[in-house]
């Protein structure tokens, strides 16, 4: 097994959160806008300026809209067309899902998206969750040329999808690299680590942040129901940091194991 402490991903919501992510000792970002509705591509003026304050690697998703993953032929433009401003932007990597109607990784479409992103690093996300069968997946999203596969195992959460994230750690070997995301959290990460011996994790390092507002009209709400707009929740740099440090003990703890 390496000696090499695993990687930390951030999902980061905006260029603060972005700093913070950098600060708290990431390796890497991947910036995303409208977190609720799972992450969708972010402006072209926040990528540029995430690009011009990060020193560590940044990938970028690209995805028009929530919902599932079956794109229009529109909505396939913006994606390539996105990919693109993304590349000249210099990013170090972007995002992608797509998925047929029926549940199967869309692959001509998935490797059009990584020719156009080259060279770049691409990361299938977890459109793969939703998909009907992951071993053929799998396979599906080695064969387009993803570099790294985005799951939680295909459940509601990394932990409880350890099981199948170990297997698709083996049975992709060398060929891609496996990054468990979801639901991964400072009280989770070592047992997560422990489990599924992936080199590559994603969270988000995220807690609630009041605002500086001293004038409120709390009558009127601009998002949606039960939403704090006096309340942003960005990264914590002190939660990354803390991450960081669970996730490195684990991986020295199995190293010594192994």
């Amino acid at each position: 097994m390496s000696n090499n402490v695993p990687l930390l991903e951030i999902c980061a919501g905006s260029v603060t959160s972005c700093v913070a992510a950098q600060e708290g000792g990431a390796d890497r970002v991947e910036l995303c806008d409208n977190l609720l509705e799972g992450g969708t591509t972010p402006s072209y003026g926040t990528l540029a300026s995430a690009r011009d304050v990060l020193r560590i690697p940044l990938n970028v998703i690209i995805r028009p809209r929530g919902g599932d993953f079956l794109y229009s032929e529109v909505e396939f433009d913006v994606m390539e067309r996105d990919v693109l401003a993304c590349t000249r932007l210099g990013a170090d990597g972007v995002v992608i899902g797509l998925l047929t109607a029926d549940g199967d990784i869309d692959v001509p479409r998935t490797r059009r998206l990584v020719e156009l992103a080259a060279p770049m690093s691409v990361t299938f996300h977890r459109a793969f969750d939703v998909a009907r069968n992951p071993l053929r997946a799998l396979e599906d999203i080695i064969s387009a040329g993803c570099n790294r596969l985005l799951t939680s195992g295909q459940e509601a959460s990394a932990p409880q999808g350890a099981a199948l994230i170990t297997k698709l750690r083996e049975a992709a070997a060398d060929r891609l690299k496996i990054m468990p995301g979801a639901g991964i959290r400072l009280n989770n990460i070592a047992q997560l680590v422990t489990e599924t011996r992936c080199v590559e994790y994603h969270t988000s390092g995220r807690a609630p942040f009041a605002s500086g507002m001293r004038y409120r009209n709390e009558r009127v709400k601009m998002g949606g129901p039960g939403q704090d707009e006096y309340a942003m929740v960005e990264t914590s740099q002190d939660l990354v940091r803390q991450i960081r440090v669970e996730a490195d003990q684990a991986w020295e703890r199995v190293r010594r194991s192994a």
